[in-house]
């Protein structure tokens, strides 16, 4: 397989290590600090683009790949807004699109494993959830694209929650109820740390997923490169994992 990896840092340096030890070829490697370019790339020599860069970058990217008929991969986080429109684009060009906030296996385990307790959660008031989220001090996005998909999920199963807020940006006039808050924190180099808790008066349940490493992201990146090969549509991790 030949992958055209966009975003040439700490990750994309773990995807190619990755891929390479998995008999894959790097055809391109596109980043501010290498020598290939998009005007020099030949769409016949790639089979997948794998993605990873800054939110301002990401549309981009995404857009040329979809273009020049690249399967693409992304799991760049914090641009989602322009996200609806890249999806429509991607249907029109009958190409594929994968955009995951956390390809670890696990975490997406994690994230299934939220849903069922907030399904559970929501008979119980009295328990009142917040997430805090801990990444390391190079990340542009706060709270993390994990965090967000991990609060959307918990908006989405208990119906007295409104909306989420940032915890230094929360707004005090509003009904404390029906607010979750996300907490993040940047410190040292750590991969992610994501905790959802459920808190009352008498006690806690608390979920933890924590990242030893880069790892798992980037395996999980090359094994759904692999997967892509032959499909069309707008596709996720819940798809990859037949979730």
């Amino acid at each position: 397989m030949n992958i055209l990896i966009i975003g040439y840092g700490k990750m994309g340096k773990t995807i190619e290590a990755i891929a390479l030890g998995r008999s894959h070829h790097i055809s391109y490697k596109i980043d501010q600090h290498t020598d290939d370019t998009f005007e020099n790339i030949h769409p016949d020599q790639v089979d997948v683009a794998i993605e990873f860069t800054q939110p301002d970058a990401a549309p981009g990217n995404i857009r040329f790949c979809l273009e020049n008929d690249i399967p693409v991969i992304s799991g760049t986080t914090g641009w989602l807004s322009q996200k609806p429109t890249l999806e429509a684009l991607c249907q029109q060009k009958n190409g594929a699109f994968f955009y995951a906030s956390n390809f670890s296996i696990g975490v997406n385990l994690f994230f299934q494993l939220n849903r069922y307790l907030a399904g559970m959660m929501k008979s119980y008031p009295e328990y009142k959830p917040d997430l805090k989220e801990t990444h390391h001090i190079h990340k542009k996005d706060a709270p993390s694209g994990t965090a967000i998909t991990l609060a959307e999920d918990i908006l989405a199963a208990i119906p007295a929650l409104e909306n989420w807020e940032l915890e230094e940006e929360k707004n005090h006039k509003k009904d404390e109820k029906s607010v979750l808050s996300i907490q993040s924190v940047r410190e040292g180099e750590i991969p992610g740390t994501h905790i959802v808790n459920y808190t009352s008066a008498v006690d806690d349940i608390t979920i933890t997923h924590t990242a030893h490493s880069r790892q798992g992201f980037a395996l999980g990146a090359v094994l759904v490169a692999e997967w892509i090969q032959g499909k069309k549509g707008v596709l996720n991790m819940d798809d990859f994992l037949k979730l």
